[in-house]
Parts: structure tokens; sequence; C-alpha cells
């Protein structure tokens, strides 16, 4: 029995190193193995994380409650109109002011107490992150163009540090700031109270690239969106790059 355990523990010992002189024979191999194995999962992740252009909105892909229903069946072709709107300045502001740019749209109004004083904090917060950039730019719509006067919006401005050159605040005709809303954004609910262009704003930020297009919705109040949306826009930029 005792001299059959030496056996087996010389037969390990054999076997043993056995392994380790073919470990030493084939080192050179297997550490070029391994170099091309790493070289490949590299080009794996990089083939799966490749760029990937943001989405085009259409209307057929938004929520119905805030798409005007002569326009939800569209599926392709979809871009902001042509406006013509005061900012806080009293300064006619129209499409031809954001041509060849990218910008960042919402809705709100001054007096609102609720979200808007987040979403207007958090514009701001873009707006520092933009100044220096010429190809990016912000547009606030108010969704009472009667109470938000170019005289009100200019105080609101002032007190939320809007800088004139980068954000517009905008008022006009409560039925072409609707129209936009709901033809356009893709952004506002209708109140459906009797008066035809009652509108109720949402949270939603749209990030709009240089063919007038919609390319991402955000929500204005949530920090992390905000994140994703300055994300967005270096892809957007990268693809006029390209």
């Amino acid at each position: 029995m005792g001299l059959k355990i030496i056996v087996n523990l010389h037969s390990l010992n054999f076997h043993f190193i056995s392994m380790l002189s073919f470990f030493k024979e084939y080192k050179g191999f297997a550490v070029v193995f391994g170099i091309i194995s790493i070289v490949i999962i590299a080009i794996i992740y990089n083939t799966l994380n490749v760029y990937q252009p943001l989405p085009i909105y259409q209307p057929t892909m938004v929520n119905p409650e805030l798409v005007d229903s002569t326009i939800h069946h569209q599926k392709k072709y979809h871009k902001i109109a042509d406006f013509k709107l005061l900012n806080q300045n009293g300064k006619t502001v129209t499409q031809a002011d954001y041509k060849d740019k990218i910008y960042v749209a919402d809705f709100f109004f001054t007096t609102c107490q609720t979200i808007c004083p987040i979403m207007t904090n958090h514009m701001a917060e873009i707006q520092k992150e933009i100044m220096n950039d010429d190809e990016v730019m912000l547009l606030s719509h108010t969704v009472t163009p009667k109470i938000d006067t170019v005289a009100q919006l200019k105080r609101y401005a002032d007190r939320k540090g809007v800088n004139d050159s980068k954000w517009n605040l905008v008022t006009g005709d409560k039925k072409q700031i609707y129209q936009l809303a709901r033809k356009s954004y893709l952004a506002v609910k209708d109140e459906g109270n009797g008066d035809a262009f009652d509108m109720i704003h949402t949270e939603n930020f749209m990030l709009i690239d240089k063919k007038k297009q919609i390319r991402g919705f955000y929500d204005g109040t949530n920090s992390d969106d905000i994140d994703r949306l300055l994300n967005d826009i270096k892809i957007l930029k990268e693809e006029y790059q390209d």
C-alpha cells in the first residue's frame, strides 16, 4: 500500500514537472496569444461602441397628447416651422437667427411657480456650458403672451442671468405660439377649456439640429436629463464634423 502511494506521488510530480516544461517552452507563444486576444477584444468593443447618431423625431414617435391631430400620422420630413416673435429686448426673432445653429427650445411662463423656475435654472446651466460655443443657442417661448410682454420678459431675463447673444425669451401672437408648440416642437398639451389656443406647457426641453429637426426630448426639471442633453449636443456636433 505504501509503495503504491509513493509511486502515485512520483507520477504526480512527473506530470507537474512536464507541465512546467511545457509552459516554459511555449511562454513566448502564450504572451503573443494574450496580446492578440486583448487587441481582438478591443476591436470588438470599439465596433460595438461606434458613433450612433441621434434619432430624428417624427410626430408618430411622440405622445399623441403633445401633437396636433392634423399631423400625428406624419412619419417623416418633420421640421420646425418658420416663426416671427419678439424677444426680451423687443427684437424680432425669426428662424434666420437660428440658421446653421443647434438649439435647445422650451415653453414656460414667467409667473409659473412650479416647474418653470427649475427649468429656467437648468436652462441657465446649459447657457453656461455653451457660452463660448458659437454653434449652440437657446430659445424659450412663453405660453402666456398677454402676461409675458417684452417688458416682463426683460425683467425676468435680467433676474435669471439671460445672455442676450445666446438665449432668446420670446413672446408674440398666441395662435402662432400654440401652433409652434403643437405642430413644430410637439411639446405642449391642449388645455381644451374652450379657448382654441389655450395650452399646458410641459417640462420638455427639445434639442433642434441645424436642419430644424427634433433630435431629442429631455425632462427640463431633471439634472440627469440635462447631463444627457449636454452630451447629446456633443454627439450632434460630431454629426456635422463627419
